[in-house]
């Protein structure tokens, strides 16, 4: 139990002062303990979902690209593409937002409950270097390829599987539920 050890005495007058069963003062711990487990399952997801900082969606300035399906964006970030297991790929010059807009999809999935995993082209090519030297230098079958990365895209599961290394590339960000 974390929740309550540094609330306890606390929480006992409180359980005194307002005579509770012991049967409301244990659901009252477990639904503490609860809401503790879901704060710290989140902040863990947001932590290795490797997301960084980024610009919220609201600050997204909509007028700059010159063209940009917008609908398309919006309806994807309320995640119904998730449990349809489908594809987005954003597709444009360098600039233009795609990575931000990415960066939203991925918060609002580990908000949503799903487990994340984002890298960014450079932290991908600098691995992708490292795995590729590693494997030559044991003489490895399983030596990385450009065509391995080309299937890699910024993954966004299901709470209950664990997401392989993902990426994104310059001109393309995806997300990927059916993996």
């Amino acid at each position: 139990m974390r929740a309550l050890p540094t609330q306890l005495d606390d929480f006992l007058a409180h359980a005194a002062k307002a005579r509770w069963s012991p049967h409301q003062i244990l659901e009252q711990v477990v639904q503490a303990e609860l809401a503790e487990r879901s704060r710290r399952s989140l902040e863990t997801r947001l932590r290795l979902s490797g997301i960084k900082r980024f610009k919220p969606i609201a600050d997204f300035d909509w007028s700059w690209p010159t063209r940009i399906e917008r609908d398309v964006i919006e309806r994807a970030l309320t995640l119904d593409f998730l449990s349809e297991a489908r594809n987005i790929i954003l597709v444009g010059a360098n600039g233009l937002g795609k990575t931000m807009i990415a960066q939203n999809l991925c918060h609002a999935a580990v908000l949503a409950g799903s487990s994340v995993l984002f890298r960014s082209p450079p932290r991908y090519w600098k691995n992708y270097s490292v795995r590729r030297r590693m494997a030559a230098a044991a003489n490895c079958a399983a030596t990385p390829t450009l065509a391995s990365f080309a299937s890699m895209k910024s993954g966004i599961f299901p709470p209950t599987t664990r997401p392989p290394i993902c990426s994104t590339k310059s001109s393309i960000a995806a997300t990927n539920a059916n993996r």
